[in-house]
């Protein structure tokens, strides 16, 4: 079974990553673009057919490794 979890800064947290990118991108003649948020993007392979077990593990996995919840949010995608 494949997933896919994206990892962002949550919303009150602030990303001078996602800024510089902004800025970067309107120095480059993007000027449309009104804001940037970077994050980060995990694809697992995970054993078995049970989807509800599947995920559940991979949002144990993001509680203890994969995003540092006190900053970060996180969501798990499941594709069969």
């Amino acid at each position: 079974m494949k997933a896919r979890v994206t990892v962002t800064l949550k919303t009150s947290v602030l990303d001078p990553q996602g800024k510089a990118i902004e800025g970067s991108l309107r120095s480059l003649g993007f000027d449309g673009v009104e804001s940037v948020r970077q994050g980060k993007v995990f694809d697992l392979e995970v054993a078995g057919e049970d989807k509800a077990k599947a995920e559940a593990d991979i949002k144990a996995m993001c509680e203890k490794l994969l995003a540092n919840t006190v900053i970060e949010s996180y969501r798990v995608e499941i594709a069969g």
